[in-house]
């Protein structure tokens, strides 16, 4: 796949940009590639406090970006997001929280639905009450045809996000990606 950089870094020039699930392997890489472009803001949140720490250090070591916010938060807590949003007024939101193992999953499927699906109802709510512009959610191959409770999961939060994509006066726009 060749990437246009250029296209990206103007998609994403002077945005604030807030990342959920930012400690784990899909949102660290996320910030790790939002450093190397002139956003504004990189505003990370994960309820992993160690890894999140971690991605933290890792980022004031390499002295890449000095405007970033760490904050240590669930995206089930409906309104600690509401209180994010309302004061970083993020312009890009990437939604990588998300429980994925699938074996731990099949045995937790109220956390699965908990975290997966709430969490996402809570980033898409918070992100259309604040007109963000753009909002990805990041999804899994397990959402297509799910056989397991985590891709079923996921597939609703796929589902959540299309359904919000089309009520009549919804400004922020909407990407699933697998």
């Amino acid at each position: 796949i060749q990437l246009d950089r250029n296209k990206i870094e103007q998609g994403l020039k002077n945005s604030v940009v807030f990342v959920t699930g930012a400690a784990g392997s899909i949102g660290s890489e996320i910030v790790r590639q939002l450093i190397n472009f002139k956003v504004q803001r990189i505003i990370l949140m994960d309820k992993a406090e160690s890894d999140l720490y971690n991605l933290q250090q890792e980022l004031i070591s390499n002295q890449e970006h000095s405007d970033f916010v760490v904050i240590v938060g669930d995206v089930t807590n409906k309104a600690k997001l509401r209180k994010i949003f309302i004061e970083y007024t993020p312009t890009i939101v990437f939604n990588a929280a998300a429980y994925k193992h699938v074996p731990l999953m099949e045995l937790n499927i109220e956390e699965a639905v908990t975290n997966n699906i709430l969490g996402t109802k809570n980033i898409v709510e918070s992100s259309c009450i604040t007109n963000v512009e753009r909002l990805v959610m990041i999804s899994t191959d397990k959402s297509v045809n799910p056989t397991n409770i985590m891709g079923a999961s996921k597939r609703v939060c796929e589902m959540l996000v299309q359904t919000k994509s089309m009520k009549d006066g919804v400004k922020t726009q909407f990407v699933v990606t697998r």
